[in-house]
């Protein structure tokens, strides 16, 4: 999928962009993997030239600056936000690639920093960065702090939010590799959601205003990652960010960066991340956001729970002399160890009936299972066994021999 070439056109026809060309030139290589932190990106930000105008706007509740980027000199003005949870890296990585694109000296960088100002805070949550945490240091998801503001970092980007006066939001996440792109078998690469406004779930002029860009974005992701983007469901709930912003006003985006096939470092996700975020620019500023497309955005398949990391189908084990049949399935926890984020993978379900996908399978052709400990599959037991004492799986993959 990535020799695929795709030519961007937007309305003014002597404007291409081939993502794919451009993309290896402008990715920001200090960054990589799924654990980044200020100590990460403060370099890459006091290397940014001039007319980046860095700053720190706040402090976390460990008291971590909280860094701020403003670029560009344009009437539309669009605020965005990485990292509220700690442990989603994937869009921030992605931020950095869409600075080193809009430093370049490439004529569309100008068009974008002529058009627009953005105001985009990278890690909001440094202490959840550093401790690889979806929460902050209290223990808060600050997701779900919008209404009642105790947190610092809640509260910063609330201000933030009034002192800018943002025409967008672009409200930046990661979300797990169990959901699929509707009912299909593959992985929600990238999901979008225009969050509710109200209780009703009804659509207003603003909330149609998000709809459209992201209709947009999806029709360009669609020729690098068909049938592999979301809709995220859009429950309504004041106390999430996305929906409270949109309450308030302003056209609000959710991004979720999820899984691409074999990509546990998220290094592909972020490039459709990146792709999503620079194609809005393109269209937002020479488009009629008032021709909503609605039907278009809700055809694109509401993420839909189906996968598991690992699933292991007919396999054998015996309870005293009873043999029994199975499949079971393993997750991946992120485990940070020494600086990195470590992969460790342990079994979360035990079905003879299991109806998932996995993201990578085996079929035990009714092999023996045996382990370390009691010769039988259990919830919460690291994924280390054997197939008729041969075949050996370590933390979760077959091991070659």
């Amino acid at each position: 999928m990535s020799n695929n070439k795709f030519v961007y056109l937007c309305n003014n026809e002597n404007h291409t962009m081939n993502y794919l060309d451009i993309y290896p030139e402008i990715k920001e290589t200090a960054l990589y993997g799924r654990y980044i932190n200020n100590q990460h990106i403060e370099p890459l930000l006091n290397s940014l030239p001039p007319n980046f105008k860095v700053s720190v706007i706040g402090k976390s509740v460990k008291q971590k600056p909280i860094h701020a980027v403003e670029i560009g000199m344009g009437k539309i003005k669009i605020l965005m936000w990485s990292q509220m949870h700690g442990n989603e890296s994937t869009t921030t990585k992605a931020v950095f690639d869409l600075f080193s694109f809009l430093k370049s000296n490439k004529e569309d960088a100008k068009q974008i920093t002529e058009a627009y100002t953005l105001y985009i805070i990278p890690i909001l949550n440094p202490d959840g960065a550093e401790a690889y945490t979806r929460a902050n240091a209290n223990d808060v998801d600050l997701n779900r702090d919008s209404l009642a503001l105790t947190q610092p970092e809640s509260q910063l980007l609330r201000k933030t939010f009034e002192a800018f006066r943002p025409d967008f939001c672009y409200n930046l996440h990661d979300q797990r590799t169990i959901f699929a792109a509707g009912d299909t078998k593959n992985p929600a690469t990238v999901s979008f959601l225009a969050p509710a406004y109200n209780e009703k779930r009804e659509y207003n002029a603003n909330r149609l205003k998000a709809v459209r860009v992201i209709v947009a974005m999806n029709e360009v992701l669609q020729r690098y990652i068909p049938n592999q983007v979301g809709r995220f469901d859009d429950s309504f709930n004041i106390n999430c960010i996305g929906d409270m912003f949109q309450s308030l006003g302003v056209p609000t985006i959710l991004f979720e960066a999820g899984h691409y096939q074999e990509d546990y470092q998220r290094e592909e996700t972020r490039k459709f991340v990146f792709v999503a975020l620079l194609s809005s620019l393109f269209f937002i500023d020479k488009n009629d956001l008032t021709d909503a497309k609605i039907h278009d955005y809700l055809t694109i398949p509401q993420n839909n729970i189906k996968f598991f990391d690992i699933v292991y189908r007919n396999v054998n084990y015996f309870v005293d002399s009873l043999k029994i049949n199975t499949n079971f399935a393993a997750q991946y926890k992120e485990v940070l160890k020494n600086n990195t984020i470590e992969f460790e993978s342990f079994i979360v379900e035990i079905n003879e009936k299991l109806n998932a996908v996995g993201h990578l399978a085996y079929d035990g052709e009714g092999g023996i299972y045996t382990d370390d400990s009691n010769n039988i599959p259990e919830i919460g037991k690291k994924a280390d066994f054997y197939l008729n004492n041969n075949i050996i799986f370590t933390n979760g993959v077959r091991k070659l021999t």
